[in-house]
């Protein structure tokens, strides 16, 4: 959408607001009638940033599975907060000719925004970005520094058109603030790159705000073996404003002593999940109505204590259950409730990170193998979320022969990994490209082959690791984690 001068006034952006969410609920019913446009439309032109396109089927009842969660990207991205520019102006230069050139530079931005003008009065009540007009600004910026940082915490974004010396200007407050310990970045170039970067920057920013106030799991203890994936609740509260809930192993294996099955009967995202699935491969009994309990189990508990999310010490219901929560985790990761493995806090951080960002919750993985020379890597484990599969196969759990677990088919094409240390200080992220999916007998049963793009970023898994696990999430990200992990709010 093009901006237009007056047209962005305060009263005039809640005015289009309320008038673009009027029309895209209007729109909605009359899309599902004309599902023959749904599949004749090339969807990855309207896709968010990152996202690919969503796997097409003959089946009506999928077709419309898929247009949904099409309507719910839109969603996101007419309804969420607009950002506001708020201008930093020398009185030196000519009010009426500064004027002009900003409607000219803003007007060329594909981008909702509320023009604030000098008034900070609500800097960082939503995105907020300082457009530095013009020169001789460098000093009234720095008189408004205190102020700025007690309303908010964000990085600062300088925006600059490139005329009356708005980028030397801005290059000299960004020196100031890294001399003050601040973070910010200048925003230049050609209309099409800045507006790439301000959509960046907002999805980083609604994906933080959208964190805070979560409340993530942490059922019986990080596994023995996770010896560096140590955390700390107090920090992961300050940084990300999530709050960690700590809960017994004992009061899960009670949870699964006490659901029972009788008078239940499967969901429709249960039955359309489950027609990905075929028979087993190990021609083995498969322990399901025990994999079935403690997905209830685990949904008792979600409720119980109001999580978007937990990770399971699930080795310990070998021995106390004699099954695995592979099954449960597949499914819950499906129903929006971001579900990880092995106790592993840092893999669950990075996981609800990608899971705003992306809307499914990530592959969560070991590295295998790799190969240095080609950058080609094999990531495996025992679960995926099934709403990233096209197809799965049930099998046994891995190391322990028992249980169930899932053996699933992730359409090839671009993905990302990525990884956040437990203290949140630390971040790596790379893209690649899925080349084929395996079957290997001698390890976890959903085995992704990845080519990184970079084979020179192989040397962080051989060198300075975060960790064990990795999450593998489909479409290019980087740019948009990288901004949501240097974001505050």
């Amino acid at each position: 959408m093009r901006n237009r001068g007056d047209a962005y006034s305060p009263k005039a952006c809640d005015r289009k607001r309320d008038i673009r969410q009027t029309a895209f609920f209007a729109f909605i019913p009359v899309a599902f009638v004309g599902e023959k446009w749904f599949f004749e439309t090339n969807l990855s032109d309207f896709l968010p940033l990152g996202a690919t396109e969503p796997r097409h089927t003959e089946k009506k009842e999928d077709s419309k599975k898929y247009f949904v969660l099409f309507c719910f990207s839109l969603t996101l991205h007419y309804l969420c907060d607009m950002m506001n520019i708020y201008t930093l102006t020398s009185p030196l230069h000519d009010a009426r000719a500064v004027d002009e050139a900003t409607r000219e530079f803003l007007s060329s931005l594909a981008v909702d925004y509320t023009l604030k003008g000098d008034d900070f009065s609500d800097y960082g009540s939503t995105m907020s970005i300082i457009y530095v007009r013009t020169g001789g600004t460098e000093g009234l910026f720095a008189r408004l520094l205190p102020s700025l940082r007690e309303r908010s915490n964000q990085p600062f974004y300088l925006l600059t058109s490139g005329k009356s010396n708005s980028l030397a200007a801005s290059m000299e407050i960004l020196s100031y603030l890294r001399q003050q310990g601040e973070e910010g970045e200048i925003i230049h170039g050609k209309p099409a790159y800045v507006t790439h970067r301000l959509e960046v920057l907002r999805l980083a920013h609604d994906a933080r705000v959208a964190l805070r106030g979560m409340r993530f799991g942490v059922i019986g203890e990080p596994s023995d073996w996770l010896i560096s994936s140590h955390t700390d609740d107090a920090t992961i509260l300050e940084k990300t404003g999530i709050e960690m809930v700590h809960i017994a192993m004992k009061e899960l294996t009670d949870a699964i002593a006490t659901v029972s099955r009788v008078g239940t009967s499967a969901s429709q995202h249960e039955k359309d999940e489950e027609e990905k699935a075929v028979e087993p491969t190990n021609g083995q009994g498969l322990e399901m109505e025990g994999a079935e309990t403690i997905y209830r189990a685990l949904k008792e508990l979600v409720s119980r204590h109001r999580l978007q999310g937990f990770t399971l010490r699930c080795f310990d219901l070998l021995s106390t259950v004699r099954n695995t929560g592979c099954l449960a985790l597949a499914r819950l990761n499906a129903e929006g409730i971001v579900s990880g493995c092995e106790g592993d806090v840092p893999t669950l951080l990075t996981m609800a990170i990608v899971k705003v960002l992306t809307g499914v919750s990530g592959f969560q993985a070991n590295p295998a193998r790799l190969d240095p020379e080609t950058g080609e890597m094999l990531f495996a484990h025992c679960t995926i979320p099934l709403n990233m599969v096209e197809h799965y196969e049930l099998d046994t759990h891995f190391e322990s022969g028992i249980g169930v677990g899932i053996r699933g088919y992730m359409k090839e094409g671009a993905v990302t990994i990525v990884k956040v240390s437990g203290d949140l200080s630390r971040l790596f992220v790379a893209e690649g490209t899925l080349v084929r999916n395996q079957k290997e007998p001698d390890l976890c049963r959903t085995q992704q082959v990845v080519r990184l793009d970079d084979a020179s970023q192989t040397n962080y898994f051989l060198t300075h690791p975060i960790g064990n696990h990795h999450v593998v999430v489909p479409g290019r990200w980087k740019e948009a984690i990288e901004a949501v992990f240097k974001a505050r709010t």
